[in-house]
């Protein structure tokens, strides 16, 4: 001790910028120091003259950033002979984009993840920066001949760090991108669709073969509430962003360009690379739309950014129907209206076929039954003669789930219900006759979902809007002028996955890919980007990302399936839904980081418990608390992004 106080020995420092052959920098401190004044000691003693801002202690013992300047090294727990490194908290980081572009950008290595992210998306103007992350890469196919290819990579570190939560922008891209012809062909490359790649190209990409590959992936996600350093992260390393929750909020092609296109490329490799399932005719379209797009991209080489036509629709038919509802009208008007409507769906929303928990690739246990709607709520009868007794079930259909399974060359028009229950979710499938039939039931369905009776003023444009969809999907015998009969310059095994590579040679691809271009000819490219993701996500495992899981008091692995929505029990073996719980529906849920055991509570007494094979349980608590945070954004709310709250869901234990 001298003069009262310890002397906690001699602590190393190294000046990172100096390089590891550099001698280290040491200094004899007490603990009672705060950071900052090591900092100050440091840079005196260098001698260097510099800009040190950004600079900031890491204890690499401890894996620790010592951003808290005012605490003293006692407070820290800081020992003597500590090892600490004086570097810079913004490093160079290699960053793969979902269009496959690869960017050399920096990124703050000290601060949580999530933070992070929002600094690179503010870089890139992309906006929501809460529904992307960043994970680490899988491991690509190389072949012999491709070790002496070199990958381009476009060089943003020259970019100043800004600290605005939304760039000003200059001819409508950021005004960093617009300082130079090259920083404008990159920002152009990250608002433009990219042409379709060679199937060489998709073959050398990872596949996942079964659901529990899909499962791998998603245990390569980053923990959000810890930096990059934190987790192994160094200087110069790869990671990927993308878009880690399937909630998209608030998306208007005005302000997302970069956000849209980047999107559009991420489902279309989930298409291409089989991450999704879709049908034969599913396929057909999105390898007619993506060969559409390409074709407009290039006469139209970014998406309308200043029209006033490209604003929300959503939100524009929101305020339309506002209005209309909020228009005076007399009661007996109202009830004229409700009655009218009511007896059209009396006489033709009736006799579709219903099945109850379907077992896959089967349609038996289903029968036909004489159905009516009343309210948010289906009623069904053994027949039209019953239909004025008590019905067999009445079924409420707010807050139900409703995705299409529709093939319009097989004239199959089914609609997936899936409706809440105390255990969980029941599933229960109607399937309709025709087309008509399934645009009604369909448009009601989905405003009953929404609590909204047949009474609604949009009943009639959801039915438009259904048929309109369907009409994307039907083949027609004759061709529009403007459409060739067979195109040469079609490259078919670009536009549709390794399966039907290997099961249709390009000549039988080419014209059924035309066939359904007929359809999408006249949209815009705006229009067409939309279109294809609205296909992707009426998709019926849309948004489904995978952890393989041993539940509490079973013996074998399962899969938990996480929606925006909802969890999903899934059998490995046969790869069937056993359970589905709502979020909606729980009243809590927790994690026992000892035994890395993660257990939830619903309503009506339902508890389960799992512990994570594939991934850590953490990567599952933050996706259903960063699910549960996506759907607490509203227009209502203030636009600025509760990081908070944010934390709160998904941080656990470290967010304290």
């Amino acid at each position: 001790r001298e003069g009262g106080k310890t002397i906690t020995g001699k602590y190393i420092y190294i000046i990172y910028d100096l390089g590891s052959d550099a001698p280290p920098v040491t200094l004899s401190v007490t603990s009672d120091l705060h950071v900052g004044g090591v900092i100050l000691k440091l840079v005196e003693k260098t001698q260097i003259k510099r800009d040190w801002s950004d600079h900031a202690l890491w204890w690499d013992q401890k894996q620790q950033w010592l951003l808290r300047t005012a605490w003293s090294l006692e407070k820290y727990g800081i020992h003597a002979d500590a090892r600490l490194l004086y570097m810079p908290q913004h490093k160079p980081l290699k960053l793969g984009l979902p269009n496959g572009m690869t960017l050399r950008l920096h990124a703050c290595f000290s601060s949580p993840v999530f933070q992070t992210v929002m600094g690179i998306c503010r870089m890139l103007n992309i906006r929501r920066p809460e529904e992307l992350s960043l994970l680490r890469p899988l491991e690509e196919k190389k072949k012999k001949k491709d070790k002496d290819s070199t990958e381009e990579i476009y060089d943003l570190t020259e970019v100043p760090l800004s600290s605005v939560s939304r760039p000003c922008l200059y001819n409508g891209m950021p005004a960093h991108f617009a300082d130079s012809p090259q920083m404008e062909t990159i920002y152009k490359m990250l608002s433009v669709t990219q042409p379709p790649p060679a199937p060489e190209v998709i073959a050398k990409q990872y596949r996942p073969a079964s659901v529990v590959d899909k499962a791998h992936i998603n245990g390569r996600w980053l923990d959000s509430s810890r930096s990059l350093m934190q987790q192994g992260i160094q200087e110069n390393d790869r990671l990927w962003l993308r878009f880690k929750y399937f909630s998209f909020y608030d998306i208007e092609p005005k302000y997302d360009v970069v956000r849209l296109t980047q999107l559009y490329e991420q489902a279309r490799w989930a298409i291409l690379l089989e991450d999704i399932d879709c049908t034969e005719e599913e396929m057909m379209l999105f390898g007619a739309l993506q060969y559409h797009i390409s074709k407009v991209s290039q006469s139209e080489p970014q998406m309308m950014s200043s029209s006033a036509a490209m604003d929300d629709l959503e939100s524009a038919l929101q305020s339309l129907e506002v209005k209309m509802e909020g228009e005076s009208s007399s009661a007996s008007e109202m009830l004229v209206r409700h009655i009218g409507l009511t007896c059209i769906v009396l006489v033709k929303l009736s006799y579709v076929t219903v099945c109850f928990r379907p077992k896959r690739l089967t349609l038996k246990g289903y029968k036909q039954y004489w159905f009516k709607f009343q309210d948010t709520s289906i009623s069904y009868f053994k027949s039209k003669e019953e239909s004025i007794g008590e019905p067999i079930q009445q079924i409420n259909l707010k807050g139900c789930e409703v995705a299409p399974d529709v093939n319009m060359a097989a004239q199959k028009f089914l609609i997936r219900l899936l409706i809440p229950a105390p255990e969980g979710m029941n599933e229960v499938y109607l399937r309709c006759e025709n087309e008509q039939q399934y645009a009604q039931w369909m448009a009601a369905c989905r405003l009953a979902s929404k609590g909204k009776s047949l009474a609604d003023s949009s009943y009639q444009s959801e039915i438009q809007s259904i048929h309109s969809f369907l009409a994307m999907q039907k083949t027609n015998s004759s061709s529009h002028g403007n459409v060739p009969a067979n195109d040469e310059s079609i490259n078919t095994h670009s536009l549709v996955s390794p399966r039907y590579h290997k099961k249709y040679k390009p000549k039988q691809l080419t014209p059924r890919i035309l066939d359904a271009y007929q359809n999408v000819a006249q949209l815009s490219l705006t229009d067409a980007v939309t279109r294809f993701l609205q296909i992707w996500q009426a998709l019926p495992d849309f948004g489904l990302s995978y952890i393989v899981v041993r539940f509490k008091g079973s013996r074998k692995d399962e899969v938990l399936g996480i929606a925006p929505n909802r969890l999903i029990r899934i059998d490995l073996g046969v790869g069937d839904v056993v359970k589905t719980w709502r979020y909606n529906n729980m009243k809590q849920w927790n994690v026992n980081w000892d035994i890395r055991q993660m257990a939830i509570e619903f309503e009506g007494n339902v508890n389960i418990a799992f512990s994570c094979v594939t991934a850590d349980c953490k990567i599952v608590h933050e996706f259903i608390g960063g699910y549960i945070f996506m759907s607490t954004r509203s227009r209502e709310r203030s636009d600025t992004l509760n990081e908070e709250l944010f934390h709160k869901l998904t941080g656990g234990h470290e967010a304290l």
